[in-house]
């Protein structure tokens, strides 16, 4: 990898790091989800990078994919199970992390089952390894808890202005004999349920992601492709970031209008399936014989 590139994926990770004490210090019952996701992305812009994915605080059965609305007033609740996902970029190279906190517990079984399972793979993950390989490793440190990994979740490589790249590594064993390659990035998440281990997508969407532009009739339409394209370029964003775009319900319906045509991809939440708490731990690691841990220090 080129000097300077590891380095921007080093900065994008110390910022990840940053950005993880943060909300681990303001995470208490009676927050207001709004509140810090608000925090955490401001902290971000003021280090002078970029926000690569919107702040996910998904609660509970939630595995995945929700941030805060606009005018949001959902508050966190002792006994929450609350998963943390911060993305940074430097110039599109992206640090993704994530952490799991239990409101009013030190610590819980299922967020220690996908730490492991996590800290097992960074152990292992060497070039030439294989997708199969390291999706049966990470279920079997899973189920050795007496959990479920989630199945149909995975971790990804990443790619400049890309969260999700060409390659995942599901929580769930499957026979892939693709290899892991040097250098290769990694967003390598673990999530852990006592539920059924799957999950599927709920509502309301709150998070998009550009596809290719379209002709579109809204002015409003217009101004939101606009934005992403000097913005947000190929990374996701949320809907509450563009809440001076018109009315919240002209927003609605130029969102509406673009995922119709095909201009825009919808990241609606994931439940888990038998509505089961989840646990999620995520680093950034770039492969190598000795892996960099981009995102912890």
């Amino acid at each position: 990898m080129e000097k300077e590139i590891l380095e921007k994926y080093l900065k994008a990770g110390k910022i990840c790091q940053e950005a993880k004490g943060l909300a681990r210090k303001e995470l208490k019952p009676g927050l207001k989800v709004l509140d810090l996701a608000e925090k955490i992305e401001k902290l971000i812009k003021d280090r002078g990078a970029g926000i690569a994915f919107p702040v996910n605080l998904s609660i509970n059965d939630i595995a995945a994919h929700y941030t805060p609305d606009i005018n949001d007033t959902l508050t966190f609740q002792e006994g929450d199970l609350v998963k943390v996902d911060i993305g940074v970029h430097v110039d599109g190279y992206i640090g993704d992390t994530a952490f799991s906190v239990k409101l009013g517990e030190k610590s819980h079984p299922l967020i220690e089952a996908s730490k492991d399972a996590l800290e097992q793979f960074i152990k292992t993950i060497r070039p030439g390894k294989t997708v199969g390989e390291m999706s049966k490793l990470v279920d079997e440190v899973v189920t050795s808890h007496g959990f479920n990994p989630i199945r149909n979740l995975a971790g990804h490589s990443v790619e400049q202005y890309m969260q999700h790249g060409g390659l995942s590594i599901p929580n769930g064993h499957i026979s892939s004999n693709e290899e892991i390659k040097e250098d290769q990035v990694l967003g390598m998440e673990v999530f852990t349920t006592d539920g059924e281990g799957l999950v599927k997508e709920s509502s309301p969407t709150l998070i998009y992601m550009f596809v290719q532009p379209k002709p579109v009739r809204l002015n409003e339409s217009r101004k939101i492709l606009e934005l992403i394209f000097d913005e947000y370029k190929t990374l996701p964003f949320a809907r509450r970031w563009l809440k001076h775009v018109g009315s919240p319900v002209r927003l609605h319906l130029a969102l509406k209008e673009l995922v119709n045509r095909g201009a825009l991809r919808e990241y609606p939440p994931l439940r888990e399936k038998s509505f089961g708490p989840v646990a999620q731990t995520e680093e950034t690691i770039i492969v190598q014989d000795k892996p960099i841990i981009t995102t912890r220090s």
